[in-house]
């Protein structure tokens, strides 16, 4: 008898708000999930722009006692992560609000599952990096506001973190580490600088474009305890439809909203853009592209990136994963060229006259124009990697099995070299 395969799609969310003032609603919903102690994670940067001195007057507002957490590490590493879980060792809190980007909304995450289930940094993190072990239950309430439209953290059930020592970032994944609410509210996105704009509107296409072209969910076995299905299902039609709109806003808007960081239409549109991608990829999952983007952000050498206002060298995580985004489609454009084709089409390539194979060839010369556009750095040998460190990337690469199983052409150790090989120089 075969294999039976997956046959089930779930569609797992937390309570989101979008628009303009939505910020403005956080008071209720604290209220609403009965907190009286709050723990606001957040970064020092946005203290410039009134917007912690505005989350806490609503929260102080509605007579809730207030703990500011303010030393989130941009891009968390495992050092970063422990210290922000010691640092909230003796806080008493009953609901956590992160108010940042993705380095905040993961810090967040991690504070809140340590603070509810203490135990080694190491006992969550995916195997084999770490031991894997699920969560335990469910965690405090966590409100979400994220700043910058990138990531899709403030939906999704993954903490991401770099392992300095072994130079290659890893994270958690579990369904209890979603957000209990999203208020996303673009105009928290205006004070982003434009690099910043870049780097995480390269995430939202690249992570979106992978949940598309990922292996269907019903190439899986078939699950036989609900609680054993992975968070990433694979492609699937309702996750379509999210990642499908977010490629074609971020097509549309990205350009916009690098050049011109008060145009609240083009922000207003990357912030929903990040939030469905965030829906769509967290519920497919992604592949190639991020598991090589885990070594190429945890091996950066003496690069620092422009406009972070940082001197210690770093990788942006949009970034990171969408310098080798372009030979990675190539390599898979054979597995469905329609579906190839299709983001293609969304990002605004005329393909008109091409047969199906053809215009999936065209995507990866999309999303290198794209990239030129907005200042990215001219591949992997632009942020001072060379040919010596190709072995390494692929090894760091081949680690994220769990990634890699998603890829819809199976993958080996030659096909990653050949595509970190493609992705040193990109145009």
């Amino acid at each position: 008898m075969g294999v039976e395969m997956e046959t089930i799609i779930p569609l797992i969310m937390g309570k989101l708000k979008f628009g303009v003032g939505a910020t403005e609603e956080l008071g209720y919903e604290l209220k609403s999930l009965g907190a009286r102690s709050v723990l606001l994670v957040t970064d020092k940067g946005l203290r410039d722009h009134g917007l912690v001195d505005k989350v806490r007057g609503i929260i102080e507002g509605e007579k809730i006692a207030l703990r500011i957490f303010d030393e989130v590490h941009c891009e968390p590493t495992d050092r970063s992560m422990r210290q922000a879980i010691d640092a909230a060792g003796g806080a008493d809190f009953d609901a956590v609000v992160a108010l940042g980007g993705g380095s905040v909304l993961d810090t967040a995450k991690a504070v809140n599952l340590y603070r509810t289930y203490p135990a080694d940094l190491l006992e969550y993190v995916n195997a084999p990096i770490g031991r894997g072990t699920p969560v335990p239950g469910p965690l405090k309430p966590l409100i979400a506001l994220p700043t910058t439209a990138g990531t899709g953290s403030e939906t999704t059930t993954v903490i991401v973190m770099d392992f300095l020592d072994l130079h290659v970032k890893t994270g958690i994944s579990h369904q209890h580490i979603r957000p209990t609410v999203a208020l996303v509210d673009p105009l928290n996105s205006l004070s982003a600088p434009a690099a910043v704009t870049a780097n995480t509107g390269l995430d939202v296409l690249t992570h979106a474009a992978e949940s598309f072209t990922i292996k269907p969910y019903n190439m899986r076995p078939k699950t036989k305890d609900p609680a054993a299905r992975p968070p990433y299902i694979g492609s699937n039609p309702i996750a379509d439809l999210w990642s499908e709109k977010a490629i074609e806003w971020v097509g549309t808007y990205l350009r916009r909203a690098y050049y011109n960081g008060a145009d609240v239409e083009a922000k207003s549109h990357m912030a929903m853009a990040a939030t469905f991608a965030g829906i769509g990829f967290g519920n497919a999952g992604v592949h190639i592209p991020h598991a090589l983007g885990y070594p190429i952000a945890g091996m950066v050498k003496g690069w620092v990136p422009p406009g972070y206002g940082t001197e210690e060298p770093m990788v942006p995580h949009g970034l990171s994963v969408a310098l080798t985004a372009p030979a990675n489609f190539r390599f898979t454009a054979p597995t469905d060229p329609g579906r190839h084709a299709r983001i293609a089409r969304l990002l605004g390539v005329n393909t008109e006259g091409l047969s199906e194979m053809e215009a999936a060839r065209t995507l990866p010369d999309a999303f290198i124009e794209l990239m030129r556009d907005i200042g990215a750095p001219n591949g992997l040998s632009a942020i001072g990697y060379t040919e010596a460190d190709i072995p390494g990337l692929v090894e760091g690469g081949w680690k994220q099995q769990r990634l890699l199983v998603g890829s819809p052409r199976t993958v080996t150790k030659a096909d990653l070299t050949r595509i970190v090989e493609a992705s040193m120089k990109l145009w």
